[in-house]
């Protein structure tokens, strides 16, 4: 009986020491707030209220086990190089629109990504920046590739 008794007393601590580490990962990062302002093609200017992730380990775990992203808010991946980018879904229960933008602020492309999904969401040209915002914003404020973010809060 003991042993049953221990084991049982182990699994349930390892499951409360494993649940504090997922909460505790998703406070981990405290990450800085900037207003982004994006112009689009027609003038109009809507800002977005951004976390910015700039660390690999910030970049990594981005909104995973996040439930709630208001619009009119989002995250900014800030990367060190153009690159062909590339994100997916894991842990991450709120479905998000993704843009892909050029070191100089525009807009290349958006896509709308599936809660948890595993499927990468690839760009098609080199991008320095990734916006993720809750899925839709972007249409539902009539933001569209091409149009301009400007970038000078973050540089």
């Amino acid at each position: 009986m003991k042993s049953f008794f221990s084991k049982k007393v182990f699994c349930a601590s390892l499951f409360i020491l494993c649940a504090f580490f997922v909460s505790a990962a998703s406070k981990k990062f405290n990450l800085p707030k900037k207003d982004l302002v994006v112009v689009c093609n027609d003038g109009k200017k809507i800002t977005i209220s951004a976390e910015i992730a700039r660390s690999e380990s910030a970049r990594n775990f981005g909104f995973m086990e996040r439930k709630n992203i208001p619009d009119g808010t989002g995250m900014l991946f800030v990367f060190e190089n153009d690159q062909i980018l590339h994100f997916w879904m894991k842990n991450t229960p709120t479905a998000l629109s993704i843009a892909y933008i050029d070191r100089n602020g525009k807009i290349n492309e958006i896509f709308d990504m599936k809660p948890y999904s595993l499927e990468s969401v690839d760009g098609t040209s080199y991008a320095r920046y990734a916006l993720e915002v809750p899925q839709g914003y972007f249409s539902r404020v009539g933001i569209k590739a091409g149009d301009v973010v400007d970038l000078s809060p973050i540089r």
